[in-house]
């Protein structure tokens, strides 16, 4: 299966009228985030493929939209029903999700730098994780297996993550991998200068891929 991986920045090979025939192959899109939701829009509307995201650290104007602890007014729940109609994207940040025969969770966010939206401690993901559990378990007994991919905003700490406070790694995405043992763990908000530079590492059996603009990954390499 190829899966279109996209992340913080919009990028004119993806966004373009050649998308079709660039990206023709592709089953699956997945975005890790702080991409404008219109984006999403352009992307299904145009492949035709489901698109799956997470929100980042940054485009988080319609955010609380997809959170359910958040008060929303009636006007403002109008305009949610109107946004998820109309990017075409499926919201999994703290989700489980089963399509095209691959389980995905989504654990959206960065590390807590600045009290902003989306933001956590490691503890405050510890307990983000814990929502997901259950169904990870569920899997296991009815799958043999607890997911295939892990979509996040954010790397693992110490893999293509960064030195400073908001662009370091989730310590406990690393105890994640060794527990559920995902395929991959795809992730973005570590802009790469150079897009020729490596993208994929690997943690025990994971592979991690950093999805910054775009990248496609093909599960049967």
């Amino acid at each position: 299966m190829k899966i279109l991986c996209i992340s913080d920045q919009v990028t004119p090979v993806v966004y373009s009228n050649k998308i079709k025939l660039r990206f023709s192959d592709v089953d699956l899109i997945l975005s890790a985030g702080d991409v404008n939701l219109e984006y999403y829009g352009f992307i299904v509307s145009m492949l035709n493929k489901p698109l799956l995201f997470v929100f980042g650290n940054h485009n988080l104007k319609y955010f609380s939209y997809y959170k359910k602890d958040s008060f929303i007014s009636n006007q403002e729940i109008n305009q949610k029903k109107f946004n998820r109609l109309n990017n075409g994207g499926i919201y999994i940040g703290g989700k489980v999700k089963k399509i095209k025969g691959l389980i995905i969770a989504g654990l959206g966010g960065s590390k807590r730098y600045n009290r902003g939206q989306n933001q956590f401690t490691e503890i405050g993901m510890f307990f983000y994780i814990l929502r997901i559990i259950p169904k990870l378990l569920f899997n296991k007994i009815i799958y043999g297996r607890y997911l295939d991919i892990l979509l996040t905003h954010t790397p693992p700490k110490g893999i293509n993550d960064g030195k400073d406070r908001c662009h370091s790694g989730f310590k406990i995405f690393l105890w994640f991998i060794k527990v559920f043992k995902p395929a991959y763990l795809i992730h973005g908000h570590i802009h790469l200068n150079d897009i020729n530079k490596g993208r994929i590492s690997k943690y025990q059996t994971t592979k991690i891929v950093n999805a910054y603009e775009y990248f496609v990954v093909n599960t049967e390499e």
